[in-house]
């Protein structure tokens, strides 16, 4: 079996901020979950987070998507990982992963689950170009590992040294548990260092090896706003490359947005500052032009996506979406339809072949086929209280500012008057009109003018 903990019960103080740092986002999506989504890729079967400062929302915000410990008061790394006590006693492969290094790669991850099949204790290494306040890796005349030495605790001539801990292990289970009790706090700040299991492990005859990572960015720390940035300009550029090997054309990469669970097929073409996020998905042929915003969406082949919002909605083929569109809260539109201008669809279906070209709003709506809804329409679906459907069956035509008083339902091949604010059923084939008569005022236009 394969298991990893990420510590994820720092404050992160250089951060400056209230949110507990594992949950700033990169790629558009929390550090921690960024990192358990790259364990379960990897193989694992269970994932603990050890929480602590603002353990309340780490806890909300990734609940059934891994389990937690809690760790009070925060005495060190080795004391963090003592808290996985559901994972004690089992046989298997543990990864001990920093919850500050978001972009670490599932790869990487199975690569140390692989190592553990003749080592008790893998450790991940890194040659950055700035080893900064990183502990060291300290090696034997051989090239073997010796042991790790935090910056603060480590020699002059330690400091010199160029290779460092990215603080992310692999250990066999049962072995990593039995050592943790070996760990003593006798050091300069009084902690527990997971780092001291090198020595402990080592002396119980059991192999410790180390494996060096290919990209030092992907193991980077993320400690202040900077290098949050940093990360975030890194996965962007894995993300965006990734996708154009598979064949999607990104006008711009460096001014693309799409986080890592988003799928695109090939052949869709998106244009610069367009965000993509969540679970979304993009079928091939597709254009995205700018200053679109698409989280959960779902956007069908040969569609032009125009400068549009699309939230927890579906798009189907052979549509253009926009220019400024907004799909909220489970819309769906179907085939080989216009939606236009500053149109709002809010829970609601529209339907094939149909056309909605601009200055609307349609909420808690079922739009049939090959429907005409007119410029200004408005579905009137909240009475203060309760919200209520209309339904506009096919061949349907309503005319430019119309209020459909909901529920009602306006039947198929019935037309709606401009101009009208219907609250009454309109039957199949039917006219429906509620309007004041027009009056002419002779004269009144100049002798107004002139007063």
């Amino acid at each position: 079996m394969k298991y990893a903990i990420i510590m994820a019960a720092g404050k992160g103080t250089r951060m400056n901020s209230d949110l507990p740092k594992v949950m700033h986002q990169v790629a558009m999506t929390p550090m921690i979950e960024l990192l358990i989504q790259s364990a379960e890729k990897a193989g694992a079967s269970r994932i603990v987070s050890i929480v602590g400062y603002g353990h309340e929302i780490v806890e909300e915000a990734m609940k059934n998507k891994c389990e937690f410990a809690l760790q009070e008061p925060q005495l060190g790394t080795a004391h963090a990982v003592m808290q996985a006590k559901q994972l004690e006693n089992l046989k298997g492969k543990t990864l001990v992963i920093n919850g500050d290094t978001p972009c670490l790669d599932d790869k990487t991850l199975a690569l140390l689950y692989d190592e553990l099949d003749d080592a008790s204790m893998v450790v991940l290494s890194a040659i950055p170009s700035d080893p900064s306040a990183y502990g060291r890796i300290i090696k034997n005349e051989e090239g073997y590992l010796e042991k790790i030495v935090e910056f603060k605790d480590a020699s002059e001539n330690e400091r010199k040294i160029t290779e460092i801990n990215t603080g992310i292990y692999g250990f066999d289970n049962e072995i990593l548990f039995e050592a943790l009790k070996e760990v003593k706090n006798n050091n300069a700040q009084n902690e527990y260092y997971i780092t001291d299991l090198v020595e402990i492990i080592k002396g119980k005859g059991h192999k410790v090896k180390t494996v060096l990572a290919s990209d030092s960015e992907e193991v980077a720390g993320v400690n202040d706003r900077i290098e949050l940035a940093r990360a975030n300009k890194y996965m962007q550029k894995v993300i965006n490359e990734s996708l154009m090997k598979a064949g999607v054309t990104l006008i711009d990469p460096n001014n693309t947005y799409i986080s890592k669970n988003v799928k695109i097929e090939r052949d869709v073409v998106i244009y610069p500052n367009v965000y993509i996020e969540g679970n979304s998905y993009i079928k091939s042929n597709t254009t995205i032009l700018p200053q679109t915003f698409i989280k959960n969406g779902i956007v069908g082949s040969n569609c032009v996506i125009d400068s549009c919002h699309i939230i927890d909605s579906e798009v189907k083929d052979d549509c253009h979406i926009g220019p400024y569109s907004h799909l909220r809260m489970n819309s769906v539109v179907d085939s080989k339809t216009r939606v236009g201008n500053f149109v709002e669809f809010k829970n609601t279906h529209f339907g094939y072949e149909s056309r909605c070209a601009h200055l609307t709003y349609l909420g808690d709506s079922d739009i049939g086929r090959d429907v005409n809804i007119g410029c200004g329409v408005v579905t009137v679906n909240y009475d203060g209280k309760n919200k209520f459907r209309t339904t506009v069956k096919d061949g349907a035509f309503i005319g430019s500012n119309v209020n459909l008083i909901a529920p009602i339902t306006v039947g198929e091949n019935a037309v709606v008057a401009a101009g009208t604010t219907a609250n009454h059923d309109v039957e199949d084939g039917d006219l429906a009109i509620a309007r004041s008569q027009q009056v002419n005022k002779s004269g009144y236009g100049i002798k107004y003018k002139n007063k």
